[in-house]
């Protein structure tokens, strides 16, 4: 087993620059870091390339580290690599999947300009268990890759496909298929309690602040709105989205 002592050394260099969205893209590879992420990594075949384990951290005997090169790095390293303040000290390096067909899906998220990870990784967590069968990310919303979203989204990444793209695109695609569009506005919105919940849908969810675009907006079928009875201007994002999903899984 490889062992590396100094946070200078040029592999944890490389390594640090996946915490950046173009050292991502350059590389199409990623990090992921905890026990349960790594273990969630691990259980998809190949995808991990390497894995870093900080001197002093036991690995389970149950996970398969077959084909995957393991590399020991000293605390300093292991502190210059991570996300968060108490790292656990276990990292994986991934690979970042290829474009994933949606031809069979039937339900579909499309998120519109988010720009908070905490949000998208919680979206994507609260859509893989409402039953969601794909998720669009359009242009300027964050990194799916980004650590913060990883790291909320809790190995949901792995269960769904998530494809990046231009949602006009997608939406004209899903329009031509006969998928109504659902976008989240009081701007000629309906209550989402008058919307029958059917088995082939797309619900649009927009910036925390500006809310879907003026471009998005216009190819939506339907508006929806939650009421709020309260004294609050608006629900988070997530709350909203979780909400919907599953008043759609459900229709209640």
């Amino acid at each position: 087993m490889k062992v590396i002592q100094s946070s200078k050394n040029p592999v944890v260099k490389q390594w640090k620059k996946l915490l950046t969205k173009k050292g991502r893209d350059q590389s199409l590879t990623y990090i992921v870091e905890g026990f349960h992420l790594v273990e969630e990594a691990l259980k998809q075949g190949d995808i991990v390339i390497e894995l870093i384990l900080v001197e002093g951290t036991e690995l389970p005997k149950t996970w398969n580290l077959v084909g995957v090169e393991l590399i020991q790095v000293s605390e300093e390293a292991g502190k210059a690599l991570a996300d968060t303040e108490t790292t656990q000290g276990v990292f994986a390096v991934c690979r970042q999947k290829e474009t994933a067909s949606i031809d069979e899906s039937k339900t579909f998220l499309l998120l519109d300009g988010l720009q908070d990870p905490g949000n998208i990784g919680t979206i994507i967590r609260t859509a893989e268990a409402s039953g969601i069968d794909a998720i669009i990310l359009g242009k300027g919303t964050v990194d799916l890759y980004n650590p913060k979203v990883l790291r909320s989204a809790q190995g949901s990444h792995f269960h769904l496909p998530i494809i990046k793209g231009d949602l006009s695109e997608f939406i004209s695609v899903l329009k031509e298929k006969g998928v109504p569009v659902y976008g989240t506005a009081l701007e000629n919105g309906e209550e989402y309690t008058t919307v029958k919940p059917r088995d082939s849908y797309a619900l649009i969810v927009g910036n925390e602040g500006n809310g879907m675009s003026t471009e998005t907006l216009s190819q939506t079928d339907q508006n929806l709105y939650i009421p709020i009875y309260g004294k609050s201007e608006s629900l988070n994002v997530a709350i909203a989205a979780g909400i919907l999903l599953y008043y759609f899984k459900n229709g209640q």
